[in-house]
């Protein structure tokens, strides 16, 4: 009798560790675990991915229409604005929209349609005015067979950007030559101005011809 000696890890596995079978079974049990972890991440980021675009969609709806309440307000209080200032508009509707105010109405003169725009125009967060109003003239009386022919329309007025150390006597030596007509500025830009002194830069005025 004796003692042999084997290569330990050499020869045939008998009830020894795992066959060959149950390890490809525990490989492929492991390569399933992996996929379905993979599948599962997959599934959780789809869904936190859907979850953050229905939450941006909800704030951009939310956002739109904070937006459309406000550009109603803007919308209401210009049109308010002109009626508070005196001038005569019928069927005034103002709509406002990304600095974009659409006028709409009748008045009875060009002077009133200039002073409609220019107060609108010059109303803190409006860009641009896009007017459409309808100069409508009272029906004139049938003219006498002797009548002789109606004068010629007057000149429309000019438009002027104020800008830094403007004063309407500045302006008003720049379009008559003469500052001391600067009161016929002030005039044609009521009920807009109040105050001779009190214009600012980047505010339109009317300049009429004289």
């Amino acid at each position: 009798m004796g003692v042999f000696d084997f290569v330990k890890d050499a020869g045939a596995k008998i009830g020894i560790g795992e066959s060959k079978s149950e390890e490809e079974a525990k490989a492929a049990a492991a390569a399933a675990a992996k996929q379905a972890d993979v599948q599962h991440a997959a599934e959780e980021q789809a869904a936190k991915v859907a979850a953050q675009v229905k939450a941006r969609k909800a704030s951009a709806e939310q956002a739109a229409r904070a937006e459309n309440l406000a550009e109603a307000k803007k919308s209401a209080a210009l049109e308010q604005y002109v009626l508070d200032l005196g001038l005569a508009v019928s069927k005034l509707d103002v709509r406002f929209d990304d600095g974009l105010a659409t006028v709409t109405g009748e008045v009875s003169d060009q002077d009133t349609r200039e002073r409609v725009i220019l107060a609108i125009g010059n109303s803190a967060g409006v860009e641009r005015v896009s007017e459409e109003l309808t100069v409508v003239a009272p029906a004139a009386p049938a003219p006498a067979p002797e009548a002789v022919a109606a004068p010629p329309a007057p000149p429309e007025p000019q438009m002027h950007v104020v800008v830094k150390g403007e004063t309407l006597s500045k302006i008003a030596k720049e379009y008559y030559g003469d500052a001391m007509k600067y009161p016929v500025i002030f005039e044609a830009n009521k009920p807009m101005l109040t105050d001779p002194d009190k214009i600012y830069v980047g505010q339109v005025l009317r300049i009429p011809a004289l």
